[in-house]
């Protein structure tokens, strides 16, 4: 049996001017107990919303959302709300942490709301999935005292602390340099399935894509599936990705080169870079060195004499 299955799902919004905004269409998808599902597509393709109605955050115009065979549509909302947050898990770009509280405190959060056994004992199950994360030393740091990897991390750790069936990841490397996206997308594996938990990523990065065991493409509001056999090497190692072009058209992920490529292509996770700003803290785009004052200059001058 399933655990979160859709059915015939549609979302749609009214504008202002009273037209109408198409976001989801005819959406079919079932996802099973271990699954490891990735959805690709474009940057405003819906996938964020599609994610919304996987975790019951949202309700769809038409069709049905069915958890572990039970309609959603017709629960409670204070039963659904203690559904979700016992079988659900979210994982966002932007790590949502709370500022000026420790890791542990951020990760215990969430069984702030359990009952009994699970509440008395919050703060050792907090201590123990951050030492499963590989930050058991930094229990005690703040938001603001961590690295990108780590602020991550801590995250992933929230999301599992109560040991959910069904982990949602939207874009969980977006905000990654590479090799550290890679380090957490292989936790997030590891534990989702030491646990037997479903995995749903979405994504626009086809190398996150290619970990996952069943890929699906959304364009236009159209859930699709797509193949990325032999995407990967050997092992899962998803370094060996090739991307057909039309596949990477329709994902933001870069083509094969041309012969004159031209200035490479803006990142799609990274903020617009305004060239005449300077931009320390960015991993990708090391600020400029500081210029030298008078003083330096003439000294350069004297030593070049």
């Amino acid at each position: 049996m399933s655990l979160v299955r859709l059915e015939g799902v549609a979302k749609h919004v009214l504008l202002p001017d009273d037209t109408r905004l198409e976001i989801l269409r005819g959406i079919d998808l079932a996802v099973a107990a271990g699954d490891h599902v990735a959805i690709v597509g474009r940057s405003g393709s819906g996938k964020s919303t599609l994610l919304n109605l996987l975790g019951m955050l949202d309700t769809p115009s038409e069709g049905a959302v069915w958890f572990r065979g039970e309609p959603v549509r017709r629960m409670r909302r204070g039963r659904l709300d203690r559904l979700r947050g016992r079988n659900v898990g979210f994982v966002f770009q932007q790590f949502n942490l709370l500022a000026g509280r420790t890791a542990l405190e951020n990760v215990e959060m969430p069984l702030g709301y359990a009952g009994g056994r699970a509440f008395w004992t919050r703060r050792r199950a907090a201590t123990e999935m951050l030492e499963r994360v590989g930050l058991g030393h930094r229990i005690d740091s703040t938001p603001e005292q961590m690295s990108g990897g780590e602020q991550q991390r801590v995250a992933i750790a929230r999301a599992l602390v109560r040991r959910p069936a069904l982990i949602l990841a939207d874009e969980p490397t977006g905000a990654l340099d590479v090799e550290t996206g890679g380090t957490v997308m292989e936790l997030l594996d590891d534990i989702a399935s030491e646990a037997d938990a479903a995995l749903v990523t979405i994504t626009h990065d086809l190398h996150v894509a290619a970990r996952a065991r069943r890929h699906f493409r959304l364009e236009a509001g159209v859930l699709t599936p797509f193949d990325l056999t032999g995407a990967g090497a050997p092992g899962g190692d998803p370094s060996g990705v090739v991307v057909a072009p039309e596949l990477a058209a329709s994902v933001d992920e870069p083509g094969p080169a041309a012969a004159d490529p031209g200035p490479p292509a803006a990142d799609p996770d990274q903020p617009a870079v305004d060239p005449d700003q300077p931009t320390a803290g960015r991993d990708r785009h090391p600020a400029p060195a500081p210029r030298p004052d008078a003083a330096d200059e003439r000294e350069a001058a004297e030593v070049a004499s």
